[in-house]
């Protein structure tokens, strides 16, 4: 009988797992995994090569881009290394850069402008950082005009002209040298390597 009444009790008890699922580390293997994946998708390459398997047709796959947007809040975007992988991955939600990003034109596209992007970040930063001088008035006061010396009567005289100097670095031998300018192309003979 009371073999009996242990199962009318799991019966009557709600639906509940018996096995519940426990992470032995708390979740940390799975954060890991996702934010390895959301910072390969910086890469223009890999999205083409997802694009070129096919993953971008897998409903399931579309899916799992969008749960990965709750990297873009504030207590996981700290995480991230790479910026340029949200950006893609806000991308990858419209269908039609999915379809774009299996060409290898758009992967090249996008991997140039993400270059120049880095190339120029500092400079156009810079740009919005740092003050600039206010703008010079347009009017001026006017200058007073200064009348202009007296000039001696005499003129101390000039001096003679300076020989040229030449370089101290001359070009081949001087000018009636009698040492001969030595060529390096035929100094050392033939320099194929030859067969007996």
């Amino acid at each position: 009988m009371d073999a009996n009444k242990g199962n009318d009790d799991a019966s009557q008890s709600p639906s509940m797992p018996k096995n519940i699922y426990k992470d032995p580390d708390d979740g940390r293997q799975r954060f890991l995994l996702e934010l390895e994946f959301v910072q390969c998708l910086s890469n223009p390459t890999y999205i083409h090569y997802l694009a070129q398997n096919r993953y971008f047709e897998d409903e399931a796959f579309i899916g799992y881009l969008k749960y990965l947007q709750y990297w873009q809040q504030p207590e996981y975007i700290k995480f991230i290394m790479y910026p340029h992988c949200l950006f893609f991955l806000e991308l990858l939600q419209n269908a039609n850069f999915r379809n774009a990003m299996a060409h290898p034109g758009s992967k090249e596209l996008a991997h140039r402008q993400q270059f120049f992007f880095w190339k120029n970040y500092r400079n156009n930063r810079l740009k919005h950082i740092l003050p600039r001088p206010l703008p010079e008035p347009i009017s001026a006061p006017p200058v007073p005009v200064v009348p202009p010396a007296p000039v001696p009567a005499t003129t101390p005289p000039l001096p003679a002209a300076a020989p040229p100097v030449h370089s101290p670095m001359q070009y081949g031998a001087p000018p009636g040298s009698s040492l001969p300018k030595s060529d390096m192309r035929m100094a050392s003979g033939d320099r194929r390597k030859r067969n007996w």
